[in-house]
Parts: structure tokens; C-alpha cells; sequence
């Protein structure tokens, strides 16, 4: 059995009262700086831990917050993202929980765990919203795209990535598109209002459609959807993702297409791997720190009891100019 408060109050000879007074911070007691002391000096020595579920229960609340992320596959972005978002809220002394958007269902978790705020990488139902405000816990949202115009949410446009993509690309000099997307269905809610953008990037410098091929992260894939491009007579490729581009390069090697020469590509994310490339990627960031940032702060003004959020990033967006294109 651990060491308990009663084992601090044998070992400081005062009463529970008075170290439930002490080690709670309670506030209105007539408790002298010296019994404080001693208190806290046999808890350390005896090495008490108070219960983080004792805490919790005596408050209502955690100190956890609770990131909610979609059915999504977790890349170098994700990652990044709940990194720096852990590091900037620990030094509130909040710890981060992540909840993956599949089995137990988001209800139950909240109701369980009663976190002080809840982070959702995506919109969540407004009906969810109600229910864990009538619960006191306060809501941060986002959203993948920025077509809803709420200004209560924050959201990085998924359709102007697609949209710089292409504007790059022709101000190259390239004038046949393709684009390469993914096999994974998790990820559509990403690639469909990039690939958007991209057509519509196409569509405002006058280009043909662009020429879609989906693949898997392999050469083989690759390659099969060079050849695709190369019949169709793309000389530039605007791909989903970093990680996509990697393997559009190495198809395109596969296929003894020359990179920038015979075709141009760009990737988005500004992933670590990228600036390693043969040759290195050019790519959008979306500066993912930056987006940590900001939920942070985002998050510790609702549990300020702030009534307006801190002001969104001007911009997150910036095409990030290397040897590929």
C-alpha cells in the first residue's frame, strides 16, 4: 500500500485536517507558515504523492486535456503538432491525453477521464459541444478547411495549398499538372480539398485539368503513375503530401524522368526528409509549430475564463523553394 496523508500527519504530528488543509491549498485556514512547513517537508520525505483521481474528484476536474484527433494516420505533421502542443502546455502543469478517433466512443472518454478542456483537431457536433460545456469543460475546436468562415474556429486552408502548389509550378514556366494523391482512405478529408485546390489553380492560369493518379508510398506505385504522366505530357507534379512526393521522385527515377529537367515537383509539409531529397523537395509549410502555438494559447485563455480567443496567425502558409522545381 502507498504512503497516504494519514502517514504525513503521523510524520509531522498534526491532524489529516490540517494536511488536507496544506497539501490542497485550501484557502481561509488559520494554519501557521511553520505547521505548513512541516507538513510539506514530511510528505517529502516519506514521499507522499498525492492522487491525481483524489484531485480530481475534490475539484471536478483533471489536469488533463484531451486532444481528440480524427481517424487519421499519425505522420511526421501529427506528431509534430502534439509535441509541441504537449511541451507549451506543460508549463501550465496541464498534461496532454490523445484520443484517436475509433473505439470508445468520444462521450464516454470525456465523461470518464472529465478533462479541464477538450482540443479537437476537427469541428466536433454542436450537440457534443453543449454537452461537455453543461459538464464544465471547456471546447477548442478547428478545422481542416476554412470554407465555413467561422471565426470562432481555427482552420488552415486545404484548397489554397493546392491553389500555391500550382501558382509555383507556372511560375516555373510549367504548363501541364499533375497531381499525385493517396491511397489511403483515412486521409480524405486532406486530399480532397487539396486536389480542389489544385484544379482550381489549373483553371485560373488556364491549364488543362490536372492529370490525377493515386499511389501507394512504393517505387512500383510510383512508376506506374509516372508513366501515366509522362504519356499525358506532364512536365510538373503538385502531390499530396511530402511523404507522396518521396515516392513520386522515386518513380519518376525509376522511370529515367530528370527532376527538375523533365519534371518539376512539390510537395507540402516541409517534413525533415524533404531538405534531404535527391534532388531536395520544394514543398508548402504549413508551419505546424506555429499551429501549436496557437491551440496552446487558445486553450489556456478558455481555461482563463477569457471571452475571446487570442488572436489566429496571419498566415501559416509559405511555399518553401528547393531543387525540385
Amino acid at each position: 500500500m502507498g504512503v497516504t496523508s494519514a502517514d504525513v500527519a503521523r510524520a509531522a504530528g498534526v491532524s489529516r485536517t490540517t494536511v488536507s488543509y496544506v497539501l490542497n491549498g485550501t484557502p481561509g485556514t488559520a494554519i501557521s507558515e511553520a505547521t505548513r512547513q512541516r507538513v510539506l517537508d514530511a510528505a517529502e520525505r516519506i514521499g507522499y504523492a498525492p492522487s491525481a483521481t483524489a484531485r480530481a474528484l475534490r475539484r471536478g476536474t483533471t489536469d488533463l486535456v484531451l486532444v481528440v484527433l480524427p481517424h487519421w494516420p499519425i505522420g511526421p505533421v501529427i506528431d509534430t503538432l502534439l509535441d509541441h502542443l504537449a511541451d507549451d502546455l506543460a508549463a501550465r502543469g496541464l498534461s496532454v491525453l490523445v484520443h484517436h478517433g475509433r473505439g470508445r466512443p468520444l462521450s464516454e472518454l470525456w465523461r470518464a477521464v472529465t478533462p479541464r478542456t477538450v482540443v479537437g483537431l476537427t469541428a466536433f457536433a454542436p450537440e457534443e459541444v453543449r454537452a461537455m460545456r453543461r459538464a464544465g469543460i471547456q471546447v477548442v475546436g478547428t478545422r481542416l478547411d476554412d470554407e465555413h468562415h467561422d471565426p470562432s474556429v481555427y482552420a488552415v486552408s486545404q484548397r489554397r495549398i493546392g491553389r500555391m502548389q500550382v501558382a509555383h509550378l507556372v511560375e516555373r514556366g510549367r504548363t501541364r499538372i499533375g497531381w499525385a494523391g493517396t491511397t489511403d482512405e483515412r486521409l480524405v478529408d486532406f486530399a480532397g480539398p487539396r486536389l480542389e485546390g489544385v484544379r482550381q489553380g489549373c483553371a485560373t492560369a488556364g491549364l488543362a485539368e490536372p492529370v490525377v493518379a493515386r499511389l501507394a508510398l512504393t517505387a512500383d506505385s510510383a512508376a506506374q503513375a509516372a508513366r501515366e504522366w509522362h504519356e499525358a505530357g506532364v512536365d510538373a507534379v503538385a502531390a499530396y503530401n511530402d511523404e507522396v512526393a518521396l515516392a513520386v521522385l522515386a518513380g519518376l527515377r525509376r522511370e529515367g524522368l530528370r527532376v527538375p529537367e523533365g519534371v518539376a515537383v512539390i510537395g507540402v509539409d516541409d517534413i525533415p526528409a524533404s531538405a534531404l531529397a535527391e534532388p531536395p523537395l520544394s514543398t508548402v509549410s504549413q508551419s505546424i509549430e506555429v499551429q501549436a502555438a496557437y491551440l496552446a494559447q487558445a486553450t489556456i485563455a478558455a481555461l482563463d475564463g477569457a471571452t475571446e480567443l487570442p488572436p489566429q496567425p496571419p498566415d501559416v502558409l509559405a511555399v518553401v523553394v528547393r531543387e525540385s522545381t
